[in-house]
């Protein structure tokens, strides 16, 4: 397979403290992968950094054979890249047909409705609540109405920042199942969970964070497997 995504040696953090220190993942066209590891050790930043949100300091990102290092988030989006963030994923004092409306700005009118028509689909639940406010939204119901959004602009490539967080688990087992059907359509994932077995079950590679480093890559049915996971999550096991 091909990779649609090529990272190397990349550092970055926030302001002058450095998060990353080396970073070497890839993801290929079509998979699913996760990113787990215990709280501080990177993983968002590194999500972050590949949508430019954080400040670059070393290394190459590709997107499809082409370095996309640093490139704005907007010329990102126009590419193919969409990003999920954890928080502050909607606007509250809108509708939820107006934030599809918000996030809808490059489409016209008649690409908005066929995409409406697939993310009712994908998410009978914002039908049903398309004139509601968002802040009346379940946080379940809020993380369906984020991806939504994303996926207005028709990307090939998806990150998304712990969406699950704070959900029950019915609501994060659907999240994830949604996001497994999106994977099955064509949409190559890349997700920061923190909910790992969760994530990995519908994953086809996951990769282990530590301190800023990857310290495993592999199948996620080998790390789901793995006895020593809980160590990972610790922080206890260096990278070799």
């Amino acid at each position: 397979m091909d990779k649609i995504l090529d990272v190397k040696k990349l550092r970055s953090g926030y302001g002058n403290i450095q998060i990353l220190k080396g970073i070497d993942l890839f993801v290929e066209n079509n998979e699913f992968v996760t990113i787990i590891g215990p709280n501080g050790c990177g993983k968002s930043t590194f999500i972050k950094t590949i949508f430019s949100l954080c400040n670059y300091f070393s290394g190459d990102v590709f997107f499809q054979g082409n370095i996309i290092t640093n490139i704005r988030s907007d010329l990102l989006i126009s590419k193919g890249i969409s990003y999920v963030p954890q928080v502050n994923n909607v606007f509250s004092s809108l509708s939820v047909y107006e934030n599809l409306q918000i996030g809808s700005l490059l489409l016209n009118k008649n690409q908005f409705y066929n995409k409406l028509d697939y993310i009712y689909d994908l998410f009978p639940d914002l039908y049903l609540r398309s004139t509601d406010m968002a802040e009346s939204l379940s946080g379940g119901e809020r993380q369906m109405l984020a991806i939504s959004r994303a996926l207005l602009s028709d990307p090939k490539f998806l990150l998304l920042d712990e969406p699950t967080a704070a959900l029950s688990p019915k609501f994060q087992k659907i999240i994830i199942n949604k996001i497994s059907e999106l994977r099955d359509s064509g949409i190559t994932i890349l997700i920061v969970e923190q909910n790992a077995k969760l994530s990995l079950a519908s994953s086809d590679r996951g990769y282990i964070f530590s301190n800023g480093k990857v310290v495993l890559n592999s199948k996620a049915s080998k790390i789901l497997n793995e006895d020593n996971i809980s160590e990972y999550f610790l922080g206890k096991i260096k990278s070799q």
